[in-house]
């Protein structure tokens, strides 16, 4: 026996009894393929382990209390897209409890009360929730985007002290109130207020006023929002008025609002982003720093700042456009539906949901031929169809995306994404150096896009370039740490394949599991690289995960079809590694 502290995972089966009375061989098949097609790859991705499995459920014990948490939101927001045409009594849906507390280990199975406060707290779950002990919520709080509700003290059956609880919901796709949106619909819209000086030297109001027009000016490089320009925000410099006023007398979305507050040699700067429309906190943060030269000052916290609300806006925006019915939507609320759905595809490496995100992007480019954000998400699709030798012509799919990338520019020249997507077309038709002259074009027009720097790192990663792979990476992880599933994976990925190219394995894997609990990116390449190692079981594991879906990628690598990277002995030392996984 040994004592551990851990964050344990109970989930089960709403309403198993009667799912089984319905149909007790077809609930019986859906529930052994929700284990092993979502349940056990997911906790595992994440870092976790099934302690047992039960008929109606499962408990899972993670060494990190976040790890468990992300993995449970990941879960349900997975059982929320499942089955989209089942409905009523027959449809799975799971409730889950999370503890963080001290437990007994024995012959692999555990017990103590930090298990059964989390099977207790599971019994409290609504359908499609989440609860989590006040221990697990210390843990989180300010780590994650999630929101979670404090329902109270809760007293448990058989647990004797009460538990603080919180909890979190999915919430139901509803149409949101149409009267409460601002007039710009055609994109993301949103006004930065002057930032409050809270020194108490007046005469430090030029450095707060200056951050403002800053971030006014460096967020106006993001073709893809609208920016209310500097006199009208400043309008509202010391006047005592509420921000979903504002918001409203602006017709905005996005409002964001800070302060400086100077103390000695020390400056802290807080930013906050705030929703009109349904008057949500989007994102929060403060930024502490030595002040030395204020210019080189001013940019940094800049492009601290306008790093961190570009994702974050785009992330409220996916969101968004999940609780939107399919019907009476305008071409970029249609596109942004397609692009939520490219991102669950590719996290969940399913061609399925590709093809609907593909489906739906037509969709708003028939309502307009010229929308940048459906393009640009079309892109993308076509991208990783050819990646992943997805449908019966990847290869054409290559073709679609080299013209739609051309043509992307000259609908928007000055769009910095126009350009990160050309770069990733020319790079997959082995065009090295033109793929990293439109990078740095992209990087030109958008410093603070930490997506391109992503992308760009993984361009010369396979181009290469290691140490300038690194430096980018490493620049848009400063930049953005809260970015997009996708870019962080590919920046992941990059710092994973410059490792293995500089015959670092140990930190291929390290950089490769990152990558792959964003987007399963890197498969192919932990398997030479556990190969190298020498743990053939791993790299076989690895094998049949990228086998599931995408059989064809690793027999097209082998064969030369496709080759990875630009120099010979760089693709002769994948291959190898490859042969030694036995492949």
């Amino acid at each position: 026996m040994e004592r551990r502290l851990a964050a344990i995972v109970a989930a089960d089966v709403v309403g198993y009894a009667r799912l089984m009375g319905k149909d007790e061989t077809g609930t019986l098949a859906r529930l052994k393929k929700l284990h092993k097609d979502l349940l056990q790859p997911r906790i595992k991705a994440r870092g976790g382990r099934v302690v047992k499995l039960m008929g109606d459920g499962l408990l899972a014990e993670f060494p990190s209390a976040v790890e468990g948490v992300l993995c449970a939101i990941d879960i349900q927001r997975e059982m929320a897209l499942r089955e989209p045409d089942r409905s009523g009594p027959l449809r799975i849906e799971l409730r889950i409890g999370i503890n963080l507390g001290d437990v007994i280990v024995e012959n692999d199975d555990i017990f103590g009360d930090g298990v059964n406060v989390a099977a207790r707290l599971e019994s409290i779950a609504e359908p499609g929730s989440i609860c989590i002990s006040g221990p697990v919520f210390d843990t989180i709080e300010g780590k994650l985007d999630a929101s979670f509700e404090d329902i109270g003290v809760q007293r448990l059956k058989n647990i004797s002290k009460p538990i603080r609880t919180y909890r979190w919901a999915t919430g139901n796709p509803t149409q949101p109130n149409r009267t409460a949106v601002p007039p710009y619909q055609d994109k993301p819209s949103i006004a930065v207020l002057p930032f409050t000086n809270k020194s108490a030297d007046t005469g430090q109001d030029y450095f707060s006023d200056g951050i403002t027009e800053d971030i006014i000016t460096e967020l106006s490089r993001f073709s893809g929002l609208f920016v209310i320009a500097r006199n009208s925000s400043f309008a509202y410099k010391g006047q005592a008025v509420e921000i979903r006023q504002i918001a409203q007398e602006l017709g905005i979305r996005y409002l964001l609002e800070g302060s400086v507050r100077r103390g000695g040699d020390r400056l802290r700067i807080t930013a906050q982003l705030f929703d009109n429309v349904d008057g949500s906190h989007v994102w929060g943060e403060k930024f502490d720093c030595d002040l030395e030269e204020v210019f080189d000052l001013q940019d940094q916290i800049t492009r601290n700042v306008v790093g961190s609300i570009a994702p974050q806006i785009e992330l409220a925006e996916l969101e968004r456009s999940r609780k939107l019915s399919d019907s009476g939507l305008n071409a970029y609320e249609t596109a942004l539906k397609a692009q939520a759905l490219f991102y669950d595809a590719v996290r969940r490496a399913d061609p399925q949901t590709l093809n609907r995100s593909r489906s739906m992007v037509e969709t708003a480019l028939e309502q307009d031929h010229r929308n940048v954000h459906a393009l640009w998400t079309k892109c993308l699709i076509l991208f990783y169809q050819h990646v992943y030798r997805w449908g019966e012509n990847p290869d054409d799919a290559l073709t679609a995306f080299s013209e739609i990338a051309e043509y992307l520019i000259q609908v928007d020249s000055s769009n910095a994404k126009s350009y990160m997507v050309r770069a990733w077309s020319h790079l997959y038709q082995r065009r090295f150096d033109a793929a990293l002259a439109d990078h740095r074009r992209a990087l030109t027009l958008n410093p603070n896009l930490a997506s391109n720097l992503f992308a760009m790192g993984w361009t010369e990663a396979i181009a290469g370039l290691t140490v300038e792979a690194r430096e980018h990476v490493q620049l848009a992880l400063r930049l953005s740490p809260r970015e997009t599933d996708i870019w962080l994976g590919e920046g992941y990925a990059a710092l994973a394949l410059a490792s293995f190219l500089d015959g670092d394995y140990a930190d291929t894997v390290k950089w490769g599991h990152l990558a792959n609990q964003m987007q399963p990116i890197t498969q192919g390449l932990m398997v030479a690289a556990n190969a190298y190692l020498g743990d053939i079981e791993t790299a076989r594991f690895h094998f049949e995960t990228l086998k599931s879906f995408a059989p064809d990628f690793l027999p097209a690598v082998l064969s030369g079809k496709i080759e990875v990277c630009r120099l010979p002995e760089h693709n002769k030392l994948l291959e190898e590694g490859l042969k030694r996984a036995g492949l």
